[in-house]
């Protein structure tokens, strides 16, 4: 059987989805465990009660649990529900036991009987002769279409797996992308200064050094666990595909085989069939399980996934395969993107209100520090989404959104003319109305752009803390690909029961065809020499001389 299934192997890829702390990604909230049966579980502080995800739909009978109604919903680290879907497979292995019993007894009654007992009679029916014969070439163009339709089938579940499969992948390398932009852009931020002066304080680039610490670490185990999962799936995937096409080719195989054999009357070759589809009819029987109890598994998984979605406050079984929230380092990371772009908005206004907007008297020397001979409207203040306290803020209509910032201040910058102060360093000197010289702009442009870069981040770390990432990755499975997935994995598993019934019924007709067949040939010699029976040759009399 698969490794737990493709839908389940796939579900545990989103555990990647999350900001994870120097543990990885198990370090989430210790009071969440496995839920067997669909109980309250208690924290110590208080009861949370466990929403249970497809109820309904994973109602079956546990045998692990004296055949008693499974009611804990879907959950893949619970063996209980695992019981149950395994269970729901059990009419499929039943059908193949039989088969191999029964079919097995009778082919070494058949042998027993022509081995021991090899003798011929005269009952040949030609109703029975040619009614076999009509069903045995029905038989072999059944076997043919379902053949046919079974690879179909295959060829749409591997599609539909694979761009499931490949659609996770993506939204995991999107995320390890932002964590990675988002990490190098708050190491920009640390290094940002204005006229010479850092504007992030000491402690909070000390803080960005161990944050791009944890972010690197979480990007690089997301991106090695996204690549190991999804080679693990592919070639999961390529050996699902490769057994249904190998299924499809031998059965094809074997029923143009046995029916040509049984039409020609190659007994003792048909013999041989009969025992070689005795086998193989038993792994599709087998196989088809397999596929019914894949087939549960994806329906029970977007079902839960459904009710996930809907249910966004309810403490469910995938909350403890999908820990969302990683609180020390989601929380962390959003704090200090705030602190940095409070403070980066703070530096480029500081520079704005205290250098820029200054007044000198024109053409008064000596240029140096701040005065540069500016001139001119003064520069609008840059807008602080926060607070000193990182609580969202609301712009003022005179301020100038980070957005478009840049393009707003070049409005304010002024041409300038280079000279050598006496201390021997190159300043620059307005010669025109304007308040920023074009290497005070930059330094504004690239403090702006860190900042921006910052904030913009803001709702995927948002995203990542309460899970909203994730549920829209569920959601956009569920409605794009869980239909598909549904579809043909049923599919899938009742083309394997149709060809597994299909070649029970040609191999039976091969026997009866064959014996009516050999039966027949009995009858027709035997009534060719009744007619014209041999006469043993009568010695010629030789007369005297």
């Amino acid at each position: 059987m698969p490794r737990r299934l493709t839908v389940a192997t796939m579900m545990m890829s989103f555990r990647g989805f999350v900001l994870v702390s120097g543990g990885g990604v198990d370090g989430f909230d210790p009071a969440r465990k496995a839920y067997s049966l669909g109980e309250v579980v208690t924290n110590g502080t208080g009861i949370v009660s466990d929403f249970i995800l497809a109820e309904e739909r994973t109602r079956r009978k546990d045998p692990a649990n004296n055949f008693k109604y499974y009611t804990g919903g879907w959950n893949i680290t619970n063996v209980h529900y695992w019981s149950s879907v395994l269970y729901s497979a059990f009419p499929l292995l039943i059908v193949a036991a039989l088969w191999f019993l029964l079919f097995g007894f009778t082919l070494i009654l058949m042998c027993c009987c022509f081995c021991c007992c090899p003798r011929n009679n005269n009952s040949y029916s030609k109703t029975v002769y040619f009614l076999s014969l009509v069903l045995v070439i029905l038989t072999l163009i059944a076997v043919c279409l379902v053949c046919g339709v079974l690879f179909d089938g295959q060829e749409r579940l591997h599609k539909g797996n694979s761009e499931t499969l490949e659609f996770i992948v993506d939204r995991a390398n999107y995320t390890v992308g932002n964590l990675r932009i988002f990490a190098s852009t708050m190491v920009d931020a640390k290094n940002v200064n204005l006229e010479r002066q850092f504007i992030i304080s000491p402690a909070l680039r000390s803080d960005i050094d161990q944050l791009h610490r944890k972010l690197n670490y979480s990007a690089n185990e997301l991106a090695v666990k996204t690549n190991d999962n999804s080679h693990k799936i592919e070639e999961l995937l390529y050996r699902m595909r490769l057994l249904l096409v190998i299924v499809a080719a031998v059965m094809l195989a074997l029923a143009l085989l046995g029916s040509l054999s049984s039409l020609i009357g190659c007994q003792c070759f048909v013999s041989f069939l009969l025992v070689v589809g005795w086998f193989i009819v038993t792994v599709t029987l087998l196989t088809s399980a397999v596929f019914l109890l894949l087939h549960n598994v994806y329906s029970d998984t977007c079902t839960a996934m459904e009710e996930w979605v809907e249910h966004p406050q309810e403490h469910t079984a995938i909350d403890d395969i999908l820990p969302c929230v990683d609180y020390q380092t989601a929380n962390q990371s959003m704090y200090r993107s705030k602190e940095v772009v409070f403070q980066v908005v703070d530096g480029v206004n500081n520079v704005v209100s205290s250098i820029a907007n200054r007044n000198f008297e024109p053409g008064k020397a000596p240029f140096t520090g701040p005065n540069y001979n500016q001139s001119g409207p003064l520069v609008p203040l840059l807008c602080n989404p926060f607070f000193a306290n990182t609580t969202s803020r609301k712009c003022s209509f005179v301020e100038i959104d980070l957005a478009n910032a840049t393009q707003k201040y070049k409005e304010y910058i002024c041409t300038v003319d280079e000279f050598i102060t006496p201390s021997g360093s190159t300043v620059e000197r307005c010669t025109s109305v304007g308040r920023l010289t074009p290497k005070i702009y930059d330094q504004i442009a690239a403090a702006i752009q860190v900042g921006f870069g910052i904030y913009h981040y803001g709702p995927f770390l948002t995203d990542l803390q309460d899970c909203s990432f994730v549920r829209q990755t569920m959601k956009d499975i569920t409605n794009n690909n869980c239909p598909g997935l549904e579809k043909y994995s049923m599919w899938v598993y009742i083309e394997l029961v149709m060809v597994s019934s299909t070649m029970m019924l040609s191999i039976i007709f091969w026997a009866i065809y064959t014996r009516e067949k050999r039966q027949r040939k009995f009858v027709k010699d035997h009534d060719f020499l009744r007619r014209y029976p041999l006469v043993p040759p009568q010695p010629i009399p030789i007369s005297a001389p």
